[in-house]
């Protein structure tokens, strides 16, 4: 197969940890062909098929030099076996708009990974909606008198804004609501933005668990990403630590009831986030993890990713 990976600029790519790196790894050595792009790349013109500007790439096994590139060709994106829509948040304006040339593509018979009707329709945060039964008490507004209400009555509480990732810009307010009024001016823009506010889970301490769900199964290792010092947030980003460890009976709950509803919506690969039981965000965009779970583990993650890719662009 000739693949099209659409993703954050190969120069800033960490590959000792980098999950698209990983699922271009396992691609190459079962034999298919790579090329990579930015969402800026991607264009459309009246008459013509929705193009990109490609690197043709293949991975050369120096961690130095970890890539080498053929001259760039604009290529239509039907033109190719798959697509794999890999950029990283910020769910903005501009990935909203690469989703929409995206999802032209497949009118011209482009077959691209995860949907991009289905990455419009379901945002990390505000996904977890549809399946409240599994969350903590949640609240999504702009208004502050309703954020103090939700303080008042659960006393313990996270902020955060929607379109955060990596653990930026969230709070936490504990029973004194020690800076309350501040925390929410700063996040919803004195009225101006939505945000969320949930119920804090003091099972953080145990890890913020990543469970991946590939073509609607559970990978059965999750990675618990437990927070270091007096930091409350488990993120790696944020300089948690991740610890693989097998699913509970919770995890796979949630999963096998969350991961075919969104696999038949055309999500091939999804990361709930889990605290204690209880769900707190469902990615959609470019769920992470795959080579923490596999060096620590055993388990081939890049491999049950592939297999279950290969399956899906042979229908």
């Amino acid at each position: 197969m000739h693949l099209l990976i659409v993703a954050d600029p190969l120069e800033h790519f960490k590959i000792y940890k980098d999950t698209t790196f990983s699922m271009m790894r396992e691609a190459q050595r079962r034999g298919h062909t790579l090329a990579a792009c930015v969402p800026q790349d991607l264009s459309w013109q009246r008459g013509r098929p929705v193009t990109a500007k490609v690197r043709p790439i293949t991975l050369t096994g120096d961690p130095d030099v970890w890539f080498r590139e053929e001259a760039r060709q604009e290529l239509p994106l039907h033109g190719f076996d798959g697509v794999l829509m890999r950029k990283d948040p910020p769910f903005d304006a501009e990935y909203i708009y690469a989703t929409h040339l995206l999802e032209q593509a497949e009118r011209e018979g482009a077959r691209v990974v995860n949907k991009p009707r289905s990455l419009r329709d379901h945002p990390e945060k505000l996904a977890i909606m549809e399946f409240a039964q599994f969350t903590t008490p949640t609240l999504v507004t702009r208004d502050a008198a309703s954020v103090r209400a939700f303080h008042a009555e659960h006393r313990d509480i996270i902020l955060k804004p929607l379109d955060g990732m990596g653990g930026m810009g969230i709070f936490r307010v504990r029973d004194d609501a020690l800076n309350l009024g501040s925390i929410i001016e700063t996040l919803n823009k004195d009225g101006a933005e939505t945000i969320m506010v949930q119920r804090f889970v003091p099972e953080i301490v145990k890890g913020d668990k990543r469970v991946l769900v590939i073509a609607g199964q559970p990978v059965p290792f999750c990675l618990a990403r437990i927070p270091q010092g007096t930091e409350v947030r488990g993120n790696l980003a944020a300089g948690g630590k991740g610890v693989a460890q097998p699913l509970t009976d919770e995890d796979r709950r949630i999963a096998e009831a969350i991961g075919p509803v969104l696999h038949a919506r055309g999500l091939l690969l999804i990361g709930l986030d889990v605290i204690g039981g209880s769900l707190t965000e469902i990615n959609v965009t470019s769920p992470t993890c795959f080579q923490e779970i596999t060096e620590q583990t055993g388990f081939d993650v890049p491999a049950m990713f592939i297999d279950a890719l290969e399956a899906a662009l042979k229908r």
